[in-house]
C-alpha cells in the first residue's frame, strides 16, 4: 500500500510503464537530455567505428547511463523545489545549483574518460 493513500501498488509492469512515462517528459522537455543522449549516440557510433574492447564498451555505457541519469535526479530535484517554492529563495537555489553541479561533475569524468578510451583507441596512448 501506498503511505497516505487506500490504493496499493502499480504492477510491476505498469511501473515500468511511469518509468517510460518520465524518461519521455525528461526527453520532451528539458534540453540538456537532449545534448546528453546526441552525445551518447555518438560515443556508442565512434566505438563501432573504432571496434573497441569490452572494457572500454563497459567505461562508456556506464559513462552515458550514470550522465543521464545524474540529468534525470537534477530534473527531478529542481521540479520538487519548483512544486515546493515559487519565490526565489536562498536554499532553492542552492538546491538547484549542486544538483546541477553534479551533472556537471559527473559530465567532465565521463569526458575525461571517453577522450582516455577512444585515444587508446586510436593508438594515441
Amino acid at each position: 500500500m501506498i503511505p497516505g493513500s487506500n490504493r496499493e501498488h502499480p504492477t510491476f509492469i505498469r511501473s515500468f510503464g511511469y518509468a517510460i512515462e518520465g524518461f519521455r517528459t525528461a526527453v520532451a522537455t528539458e534540453r540538456n537530455i537532449k545534448v546528453q543522449l546526441l552525445v551518447g549516440v555518438l560515443a556508442i557510433v565512434a566505438g563501432v567505428v573504432l571496434k573497441i574492447d569490452a572494457l572500454s564498451w563497459v567505461l562508456v555505457l556506464l559513462c552515458i547511463g550514470l550522465v543521464l541519469f545524474a540529468e534525470l535526479v537534477n530534473t527531478s530535484i529542481e521540479a520538487i523545489v519548483d512544486l515546493a517554492t515559487q519565490d526565489l529563495h536562498p536554499l532553492a537555489k542552492r538546491a538547484k545549483d549542486i544538483a546541477a553541479a553534479s551533472v556537471f561533475t559527473l559530465s567532465i569524468t565521463a569526458a575525461v574518460v571517453g577522450i582516455i578510451v577512444f585515444a587508446r583507441a586510436l593508438g594515441m596512448l
